[in-house]
């Protein structure tokens, strides 16, 4: 397993910034372009993405992967963790906040050791990190 990975997207814009877009492309698997706008990011249309979006996804992954590694080198094996990231914008501001919304089915364990979990993937996982300067909230069920 190498030590260090660089993972890559690329967009490609055109246009001015209100009515310009792009598409944005995972390198890595060139299994998915994204359409990206203005209007998706600044009011919320749809069969568009924003870079927030993309953001939420990479922390949902991130901190799910982290919570799921956690559990698995103290002995206990998630039969299911569903991690939703939500990523607020703020025209002016910019990126403001993060709120993970977790649900998970872990056999053995009590809500509290769940909880406690939770917290650390959610401080520790590299996203949560990197996105050290804003707000990180959690909401996290044991189903």
């Amino acid at each position: 397993m190498p030590t260090t990975l660089t993972s890559e997207a690329t967009t490609v814009w055109t246009g001015d910034l209100p009515t310009g877009s792009g598409t944005v492309t995972l390198d890595s698997s060139h299994a998915a372009e994204f359409a990206v706008n203005w209007k998706a990011r600044a009011e919320g249309v749809s069969n568009t993405t924003n870079p927030e979006e993309l953001l939420g996804a990479a922390h949902a992954a991130c901190f799910s992967m982290a919570l799921a590694n956690a559990l698995g080198s103290a002995g206990h094996t998630p039969e299911s963790i569903q991690t939703t990231a939500a990523v607020t914008f703020a025209a002016g501001t910019g990126v403001i906040g993060s709120h993970l919304l977790v649900s998970a089915k872990i056999p053995g364990l009590t809500e509290a050791e769940f909880e406690a979990f939770a917290q650390d993937a959610k401080e520790n996982c590299p996203i949560s990190k990197a996105l050290a300067g804003i707000p990180i909230t959690i909401e996290a069920e044991l189903a």
